[in-house]
């Protein structure tokens, strides 16, 4: 198997640094990793010089804030590999170990298996909701998904993450890639499209990154209102499936694990960030009907509002 791995990056720091260092070290080698990187001047000297040994892999390809898209840069990116399968990566998602592209590759002995995408960690300093969250969503044990557990899964059928996820790269050309524009959600939209043509997604427990953020209140209701955004742009996926019914078990499911972990009255501002991420995404949801300013003022990506204007 021979395998690239494809990452947008914008002002890459440390995290980037330790990232690339990781990828030199896999069990199974990477070939290049292309890096699609937004503005050139946050691609200084020094980086390329911390990146050392790691650097004759890296293939950087610069562009500007206005042209940078989550379906189209990824799309172009690829478009720079000839590799049987590629990786998609953000550009603070640390490999945990050694095994981590293996452990990847491993589910596609399956032909009927599409996409692959990786277990995310809360890094050290992660509070105790976002560890909560992480584990919530990427649990301890591995899942083969198609579009017969719909009715079992619900939204969470088509959930897959480019944070870390692998690509039969043949079936990615054969399908279209990643559908543009997208604000958001660009690899569930895409996994949707691989069960709806008979193909499988698969989630590796075992292929594992480090990745968490703390969030403020407002940062979660951006963030919310561009992922309702993305599912409004794309009823034939999101039309099928509710997701406020996962919202609701994720919010009760977050009391009895502070309560394990003695943290009971930290429910007290996971409810409010909760509410915070709610009043986003019913925003988001209805973002058709809000005018121009007050949807400039919600979302987190205005450079997509302003290209995308009379558009969506």
């Amino acid at each position: 198997m021979n395998v690239d791995v494809v990452m947008p990056a914008y002002k890459p720091g440390q995290k980037f640094i330790r990232l690339i260092g990781m990828l030199s070290k896999q069990t199974v080698p990477v070939g290049k990793i292309i890096v699609m990187n937004t503005e050139e001047k946050w691609w200084s000297d020094r980086l390329v010089g911390e990146l050392k040994a790691s650097a004759d892999k890296v293939e950087v390809h610069h562009l500007t804030k206005a042209e940078f898209d989550h379906a189209g840069t990824r799309n172009a990116g690829i478009a720079h590999s000839d590799a049987e399968y590629v990786i998609l990566m953000t550009d603070d998602a640390i490999p945990y170990d050694q095994e981590l592209v293996e452990n990847l590759l491993k589910p596609f002995s399956d032909p009927k298996v599409g996409a692959v995408y990786a277990r995310q960690l809360a890094g050290e300093k992660a509070g105790i909701a976002e560890r909560f969250s992480r584990e919530f969503n990427y649990p301890d044990r591995s899942e083969k998904k198609t579009i017969a557990d719909l009715s079992r899964l619900g939204i969470k059928t088509f959930f897959c993450s480019n944070v870390c996820a692998a690509y039969r790269r043949k079936l990615f050309d054969e399908l279209g890639g990643f559908k543009e524009p997208a604000i958001f959600n660009e690899d569930m939209v895409y996994a949707a499209t691989l069960m709806d043509h008979g193909y499988a997604v698969c989630y590796a427990a075992d292929a594992k990154v480090i990745h968490s953020h703390a969030y403020s209140n407002a940062q979660q209701m951006h963030r919310n209102f561009d992922l309702a955004v993305s599912q409004a742009m794309h009823p034939e996926v999101f039309g099928r499936v509710k997701s406020e019914s996962e919202g609701v078990r994720f919010v009760m499911r977050a009391f009895g694990y502070f309560t394990k972990h003695g943290r009971p009255f930290a429910i007290v501002p996971f409810v409010i960030t909760s509410a915070n991420k709610y009043y986003g995404y019913r925003m988001g949801k209805r973002y058709r009907e809000l005018p121009e300013k007050t949807i400039m003022k919600y979302t987190m990506n205005p450079a997509f509002f302003e290209k995308m204007r009379g558009k969506i």
